[in-house]
């Protein structure tokens, strides 16, 4: 991370800016964010940002070889195999925890990974809303690739979009308007014009998909699917239309990456920066040391059931092993200095894959409680939703 930057940041900061950045932040669009947006974006060094990026791609590398392709063939539901997959996903999220090596060097370390969207519309508005409330470094940058404000949403539209007639395109989850990240989705549709439709909304007529706006049905070519598979399981959502029927639609990105592309991905992956990890039912005995790994269920999101102290009785009444996988814990670095702890960070390196897959942006979670989830950080402060700015020369 870079000192000076941040001591500069630390001693021009204040609580009267901070609000004032929230409430534009949470005034510029449809929604508010219902969630922490934390006090302060991180400065990484340009070695660093080399470090994750190399690292991005050798994660790339190991999900486009032909091996993955085998690997993956058994990772999605039978029961919810959606027909006219694409052999890659539109979107892909690498997750690395910032920790530091035997030397003290920070050195990022794989946490998860997604080939599903993320919250590409909101870390635009949120660059832009930084910059306007704090003293950013001209030369410093979130976007990759020579990418500057007006070619990401451009390249979001051609990715999203394409050569559709926006209003024939819609964001589609469960209830929108009530997920905490509906202030994502309020973005993109202010950036690209498309409209946010509930899954139970959407109506099937033979093979055709529609939504309704006012008495008007209007025809469905293009879905940029939000909906997470765990939670519409889990909520036993109703919908009238059949994911697995052979529809007249193009999905961005298809969601069978959802699990293709997951914790299912991570006991494939090796490298330096990759923490051991195993499928829990392919062990024939538990590591010796259970005090250093976590417990995660293959597809749940957002921290569902996961497991930070294990035991072995815990891992024996586990009725189905097939559903989990063991991962080394990994510890986080005490990264950022606040005015009553140091915050840890995570960070998600955001790529578009149309033709090959293009690193575009990031997104950072702060942290000092256990986990970088909401319920684990609960009344601290230098924690939650932020980005992180690097030297514009990649």
């Amino acid at each position: 991370m870079n000192p000076k930057i941040r001591e500069k940041f630390n001693s021009e900061f204040s609580e009267d800016n901070y609000k004032l950045f929230l409430d534009d932040l949470n005034s510029a669009l449809k929604y508010p964010a219902d969630f922490k947006v934390a006090e302060t974006p991180i400065f990484l060094t340009e070695g660093f940002a080399v470090d994750l990026i190399n690292s991005s791609h050798e994660i790339v590398n190991q999900i486009m070889s032909e091996e993955f392709v085998e690997h993956s063939q058994n990772a999605v539901p039978k029961k919810l195999l959606v027909p006219n997959e694409k052999d890659h996903p539109a979107f892909l999220q690498i997750d690395f925890a910032v920790c530091t090596d035997d030397d003290g060097k920070y050195v990022p370390r794989l946490i998860e990974l997604q080939g599903f969207p993320s919250m590409y519309g909101f870390q635009y508005f949120l660059d832009k809303l930084t910059r306007k409330h704090y003293k950013i470094p001209k030369n410093y940058s979130t976007f990759f690739n020579g990418i500057d404000p007006k070619s990401y949403v451009n390249i979001l539209r051609d990715l999203i979009i394409s050569k559709s007639d926006p209003e024939n395109v819609i964001l589609m989850d469960i209830k929108p308007e009530k997920q905490k990240t509906r202030i994502d989705f309020a973005a993109t549709e202010k950036l690209l014009g498309i409209k946010s439709v509930c899954i139970t909304e959407i109506i099937q007529k033979k093979n055709k998909l529609f939504y309704k706006d006012g008495s008007k049905e209007i025809p469905i070519d293009r879905i940029y699917n939000r909906v997470i598979a765990d939670e519409l399981i889990r909520e036993k959502i109703k919908y009238s239309f059949d994911f697995t029927h052979d529809l007249d639609v193009e999905w961005v990105s298809h969601p069978n990456w959802f699990f293709k592309i997951s914790k299912h991905t991570l006991p494939f992956l090796s490298g330096e920066f990759v923490p051991e990890c195993y499928f829990l039912d392919e062990l024939d005995e538990y590591p010796v040391d259970l005090e250093n790994f976590v417990l995660k269920p293959l597809y749940s999101f957002a921290g569902h059931g996961v497991e930070l102290n294990l035991t072995v009785k815990l891992l024996d009444s586990l009725k189905d092993k097939s559903n989990y996988i063991l991962q080394a814990k990994v510890d986080y670095a005490p990264l950022i200095k606040t005015p009553d702890d140091y915050s840890k960070a995570e960070i998600r390196m955001m790529f578009v894959w149309e033709d090959i897959p293009i690193l575009i942006n990031n997104l950072v979670r702060l942290s000092k409680g256990k986990m970088m989830g909401v319920d684990h950080n609960k009344n601290k402060t230098w924690v939650g939703s932020s980005l992180a700015y690097h030297p514009i020369v990649f």
